[in-house]
């Protein structure tokens, strides 16, 4: 049974992907994962698999001192996975990006073990750049980002195959939810949440007023008392029930978010994050804008929240686009890659 170790994390967005990919190999490769003890380690061990903790600095754009220390502290985190590497020879390094995952893959560089990256937003972020030349392939979520590397390859986005398994009446009925009025499921649980979740509280009369909402707010981010029709949850295991219930969705414009959104042919208002961010969420948004198939709300603008969503609850020419749609998940796409990248090494 061939040995995969994937790598990748400093946040869901680095990690919730590469689950998706693990999970359908599970049962025919040996699968293991590196990571520091971030939100990686709490998700990737929750999902049942085998774990290799190191610590690694992370790069602060900001100009600071701790950055001095990041020389230290990498080549440290390289010995580290280096070591790992050794005693595991896996036959397949996976990278999802962020500065996770730098170490393992130096560390099988070294080792002479094959590399395959995915990247998932337009513009390619630090690590892939830095890595790219070690890897067989860089794979990419968009057709424009494979063509800035030589070994680019479009492959879409893994997405996860239980988000296409819920039924609208039974997951109605798993949060409560009324047949007779839309629903607007808000994706509010993520980094730069706040301004979500506090712009949907403040809006709530006028919402409800329409739709009824399923808020995913995070967690620690529950209030005390809720009108009717609105159900709140710190975190929802089954996405596919969530996504199954929702007319229309309000979401940050983090990539494997939007493609989810856009292979369920979900009407969406993105809020991209603006701060915080290199700029990427802005660049997905507007790519999708630019299609036809999404509509966009600067945070500066969630005052008009509520006209916002209506509108694109209402937009024939929206749900049309979205049926035309080419976006499906690239999941198979990605299995394939791995797949010829063990056959050939």
């Amino acid at each position: 049974m061939k040995h995969i170790l994937f790598t990748g994390g400093g946040s869901a967005g680095h990690v919730v992907p590469n689950l998706a990919v693990m999970n359908a190999l599970k049962y025919s490769h040996r699968i293991t994962y590196m990571g520091t003890g971030g939100i990686e380690k709490s998700l990737v061990t929750d999902a049942g698999f085998e774990f290799f903790e190191i610590e690694c600095p992370k790069l602060r754009r900001s100009l600071t001192f701790k950055n001095l220390k990041i020389p230290f502290e990498l080549r440290h985190a390289e010995h580290a996975a280096l070591a790992i590497l050794k005693g595991e020879r896996p036959d397949l390094v996976f990278s999802k990006g962020g500065y996770v995952s730098y170490p393992a893959v130096w560390a099988a560089h070294k080792l002479d073990i094959p590399i395959l990256t995915h990247e998932s937003d337009l513009s390619p972020g630090l690590c892939t750049k830095l890595i790219a030349k070690k890897c067989t392939y860089v794979l990419t979520s968009f057709p424009e980002t494979a063509e800035k590397f030589k070994n680019g390859k479009y492959v879409g986005s893994p997405i996860r195959r239980e988000i296409f398994n819920g039924e609208k009446k039974r997951s109605l009925r798993k949060f409560g939810l009324s047949e007779q009025r839309p629903v607007l499921l808000v994706l509010g649980g993520g980094s730069g949440s706040r301004a979500l979740n506090e712009a949907v509280r403040k809006n709530l009369p006028a919402l409800l007023e329409r739709l009824q909402v399923l808020h995913l707010c995070g967690r620690g981010n529950v209030i005390d008392e809720t009108p009717k029709g609105y159900i709140q949850r710190e975190y929802e295991r089954d996405m596919g029930a969530a996504f199954s219930a929702a007319d229309v969705v309000l979401s940050r414009a983090g990539s494997n978010t939007v493609f989810e959104i856009l292979a369920l042919k979900k009407p969406a208002v993105l809020v991209p994050l603006a701060h915080a961010s290199r700029g990427d969420q802005i660049e997905n948004a507007l790519y999708f804008e630019r299609q036809g198939l999404v509509h966009r709300l600067s945070e500066a603008d969630l005052d008009e929240l509520p006209a916002a969503l209506f509108s694109a609850l209402n937009d024939s020419s929206l749900r049309a686009a979205l049926q035309k749609s080419a976006v499906t998940s690239g999941t198979d796409r990605i299995i394939s890659v791995i797949k010829s990248t063990l056959r050939s090494s």
